[in-house]
């Protein structure tokens, strides 16, 4: 019931406000045509409608809620070499061409067409009084009726959007004043120059109105092309995002429910490896990926021998062989996925050393990626952080000096200087990993059983 009442008063709101538009053309009809009792050039004012109309039907969609064509410019003209009479006469018939259901929207914008013709003439007309010559005149009267249909039509849609509650009316604003910033200095002098040939050298250089309408129409299609395009790469972009950081939530709750010791230290990796790129001023992108790389950089593990990481005491020296299996067996699983190439490339390197002592690959320095630097930095201090079933966690002041002293031997010193930064001014549930946003994958309470050491 409240729905149907809003949209009742909503229809009536736009009844009232479509007669008013309707009042007030009748108003601004009967002032100009008292001013200017005889219509000059009918002939050449009934093609310019018809261009007007056939431009109408060639509008181009700014948005869901929002249209523009060039049926501007054969009214402008027309309000320039002639009068408001005219004007509004060609702004009137440019809705011709769009003469369909609803037609509540018909009467609006042939009434606000036809306000703004009849605006356009009388600013061109006073404008041309302005100057000494014949030039000059054109060019004033095109520029200040120029900005008047323009002022118009902008004010006139924003006021309907308003209306219609279609959302705000700055909206209007943004999707309209590209393509006004693109166009107006285009077709404003073309225009002028056309007026004049049509004034002072032949009536039928109008035939040349073409031009500056088919230039300004290209840059319509092309604009509304590439905002057309921006938007659907974003949306796919977005769902491919989405889809990848699902992929890597998925793996890492497996992860979890094998290892529920560690289960969790795959999340804060994926936090403080994003926290530490963002300190070093790494773009968004590579913010996203050194967050989904953190997620991601132990998934090797599923690949290791049943028992290994459940083994409760010390690994022996061909167990610790096997462990460092995992971050080659990582970049295997990622590689098989097409968006993640990159990602396993860092997640093979990600214990790697500076003095190049580190594994699989034994790399050193800048050799190794930075964002497996910055991985190598988040995993040490989260692992010293949280218990283990063979120690217990480290205050976090224990783990940052030991990151500390491992600078430029097993670490980046720009990267241990950045996440020290981040750490001095955070509270200690982030230091520990207990915030929220460490808590991210409700990963399964698995119990796994562990072996017995005899």
């Amino acid at each position: 019931m409240a729905k149907k009442f809003i949209s009742l008063a909503r229809t009536h709101k736009l009844e009232l406000y479509t007669s008013a538009l309707g009042v007030m053309t009748i108003l601004v009809a009967a002032a100009v045509v008292s001013d200017q009792r005889s219509l000059q050039s009918p002939l050449v004012v009934a093609a310019l409608a018809a261009v007007a109309a056939a431009a109408e039907r060639g509008s181009v969609r700014l948005s869901s809620n929002m249209e523009q064509s060039i049926s501007l410019l054969p009214t402008l003209f027309a309000a320039v070499v002639f009068g408001p009479v005219e004007g509004m006469l060609v702004g009137a018939a440019s809705n011709l061409g769009d003469l369909r259901a609803p037609y509540m929207k018909w009467a609006v914008y042939t009434s606000t067409r036809s306000i703004g013709g009849a605006a356009a003439g009388s600013s061109a007309l006073w404008a041309s009084g302005l100057a000494e010559n014949a030039l000059g005149a054109l060019v004033l009267a095109t520029a200040s009726g120029g900005l008047a249909i323009v002022a118009c039509d902008v004010g006139f849609s924003m006021l309907t959007y308003k209306v219609k509650n279609k959302g705000r009316a700055t909206d209007v604003l943004r999707a309209v004043m590209p393509i006004a910033a693109l166009v107006i200095p285009l077709w404003m002098p073309l225009l002028a120059l056309l007026a004049f040939s049509y004034e002072q050298v032949s009536p039928w250089t109008l035939l040349l109105f073409s031009l500056p309408a088919l230039a300004a129409h290209r840059s319509f299609i092309l604009y509304q092309e590439q905002r057309r395009l921006t938007t659907d790469l974003q949306v796919v972009n977005d769902r491919l995002e989405a889809a990848n950081l699902s992929f890597a939530t998925a793996l890492v709750a497996t992860l979890d429910a094998r290892d529920r010791y560690t289960a969790g230290h795959s999340a804060a990796v994926a936090v403080y490896s994003r926290d530490i790129a963002k300190r070093l001023g790494l773009n968004d992108e590579q913010q996203r990926r050194s967050y989904v790389t953190g997620l991601v950089h132990d998934i090797g593990k599923i690949g290791l021998p049943a028992g290994l990481l459940e083994k409760p005491g010390a690994l022996t020296l061909e167990e610790r062989r096997q462990m460092q299996e995992h971050s080659a067996i990582g970049e295997r699983i990622l590689a098989k996925i097409d968006t993640y190439p990159e990602v396993a490339q860092i997640v093979r390197h990600h214990h790697e050393r500076m003095d190049g002592t580190g594994y699989p690959d034994g790399l050193e320095r800048d050799a190794i990626p930075l964002l497996s630097r910055i991985i190598a930095v988040a995993d040490a201090y989260n692992a010293m952080t949280s218990d283990r079933p063979y120690r217990d966690a480290m205050p976090s002041r224990v783990a940052r000096l030991r990151l500390a002293q491992a600078v430029e031997s097993q670490f980046d010193t720009t990267i241990v200087a950045a996440f020290e930064a981040i750490l001095a001014g955070a509270d200690e549930s982030y230091r520990t990993g207990r915030q929220e946003e460490f808590h991210i994958m409700d990963a399964p309470q698995l119990v796994v059983p562990v072996r017995d050491a005899a």
